[in-house]
């Protein structure tokens, strides 16, 4: 090669420029030609499922906007002569106060508002990430709020016996003693727990003195409330270190102090108008089911998850008699035996309320569910994780609580808010055992002659599925947030 052709080489010292992508593939135009348009098959399918969907909207929009009636006070502004009938508005607004309190009086429907606002305004900050004081408004949400909401839709006046509070009393007392000793077995029991064999004496008098001075069984309360110091116990005998030494006693007579004036002022007389619940109904009788089941289900189905795969065989062979129990019995099997048969098995003269059994129900056949969706999560997170926590030393609930829950119950976000939603929309089957929820006063109001019309019931049913489907959409909308927030698809 001779020199004059060496020097007409040519070596780019930068970087050619970038050139835009072709229209067709960005924008709304490449979307749609990458997921509606990327074959002849799929262009035909769009097609023609848009076009169904067009003409089902344009329906709809013409029953309930064009053709719909939108004044009247009864059933005659809904009857059209010349046959085309839309939407009955004036029916909804007529009947729409019923639909969401019951027959709740109407001059103590504030009581119903004051529990709505403060419920929404205390849980507000809960969904937002950057919100300050989340475990003062938690400590709200799950131990004041209940308790201002049962005296304000109930009114209080809860009668107490003496013996309820001792037997209480002996109730906490009792599990912070036998939490332990089932734990651990009666020697690393008490060596975790010195002074138990003279509080479970003190613990049993009080208990068997209860009785005779209350002359019942175990009054619910007592129940009710022990569940708390069964938490409490779990953690202090496990040694958390939040819950050890001298916070441990302060925790727990925080507890048993606070169970008391919860007590007090149940049974005290505030000047509100008792309500029974027999005159709740609608949207309120809809939304306490539903938060209370979802409320209760989560800790429950952890704990339930948790004893499945413990390795102690009395724990585990509980769990899985529980879950299997509750997972193979419908939902309606459940509502009919604590609205029918339960009070056969209890004591003559001894009675629940209704609703509260339906409570009581729902929220154990949830956490049978939900004790499953965990423990798909729990069975996802590596075997490597449990090994770096125990070389880490951690003992079990601290391994649990810092590093395998967090993970679990973040690969079980989708699953656990459709089991949420799935509870809220079966809440629906109270009113097949005489609770009118929002189905049951809908139901209701459609059997006013003073509004039988042929349109009346279409409208109603469909303000009913709207009234869900803006609830449900809410609570998936707030998982695909917390899920993309948390990354839980692990997504690179």
């Amino acid at each position: 090669m001779t020199k004059q052709h060496a020097s007409i080489a040519y070596v780019r010292q930068e970087d050619a420029p970038l050139l835009p992508a072709p229209p067709s593939e960005v924008g709304i135009q490449g979307w749609l030609r990458k997921n509606l348009f990327s074959t002849p098959f799929y262009s035909v399918l769009t097609v023609v499922l848009g076009g169904l969907i067009l003409w089902f909207i344009w329906d709809v929009f013409q029953w309930a906007i064009v053709t719909a009636i939108w004044t009247g006070s009864n059933r005659e502004a809904c009857l059209v002569p010349d046959g085309v009938t839309g939407a009955c508005w004036p029916m909804v607004r007529e009947k729409f106060p019923q639909w969401i309190y019951g027959f709740y009086p109407v001059e103590e429907r504030w009581r119903v508002n004051t529990v709505c606002i403060v419920g929404v305004l205390a849980l507000a900050p809960m969904l937002m990430p950057s919100a300050p004081y989340k475990t003062l408004n938690a400590l709200f949400l799950l131990a004041v709020f209940p308790l201002m909401a049962l005296i304000l839709l109930t009114g209080g006046h809860f009668s107490f016996a003496f013996g309820s509070y001792v037997a209480t009393l002996g109730l906490l007392l009792l599990t912070s003693v036998t939490v332990p000793l089932m734990a651990f077995g009666l020697e690393e029991g008490i060596r975790r727990n010195p002074h138990g064999l003279i509080s479970a004496a003190i613990s049993v008098g009080g208990w068997i003195g209860s009785l005779y001075v209350s002359g019942s069984a175990i009054p619910w309360t007592a129940l009710a409330f022990g569940i708390g110091a069964a938490v409490f116990s779990l953690g202090s005998v496990f040694k958390e270190p939040s819950l050890s030494g001298r916070t441990a006693a302060y925790t727990w007579a925080s507890i048993v102090i606070g169970i008391m004036l919860a007590m007090l002022l149940l049974g005290a007389n505030l000047g509100l108008v008792p309500v029974e619940t027999s005159q709740w109904g609608g949207l309120l009788v809809t939304l306490v089911v539903s938060v209370t089941g979802i409320v209760a289900s989560l800790p429950l189905g952890i704990l339930l998850a948790l004893g499945r795969r413990s390795q102690m065989p009395v724990v585990k062979l509980f769990s899985i008699i529980f879950i299997e129990l509750w997972r193979g019995v419908p939902l309606i099997t459940v509502l009919f035996f604590s609205s029918v048969m339960l009070p056969l098995f209890l004591p003559e003269g001894t009675s629940f309320d209704k609703l509260l059994r339906a409570l009581i129900g729902v929220a154990l056949f949830s956490a049978a569910y939900m004790a499953e969706v965990v423990r798909s999560g729990l069975q996802a997170i590596p075997k490597g994780q449990y090994e770096g926590a125990m070389a880490l030393g951690l003992p079990f609930w601290q391994m649990m609580n810092k590093i395998i829950l967090p993970q679990a119950l973040k690969i079980s976000i989708p699953n656990i808010v459709g089991n949420f939603i799935s509870l809220f929309k079966d809440t629906t089957l109270v009113s097949i055992i005489g609770i009118f929820d929002l189905l049951g006063m809908v139901r209701a109001g459609l059997k006013d002659s003073n509004w039988a019309a042929p349109s009346s019931t279409p409208t109603g049913y469909f303000t009913l599925a709207l009234m869900f489907w803006i609830f449900c959409f809410a609570m998936s909308r707030y998982s695909i947030y917390t899920e993309r927030r948390l990354n839980t698809g692990h997504k690179r």
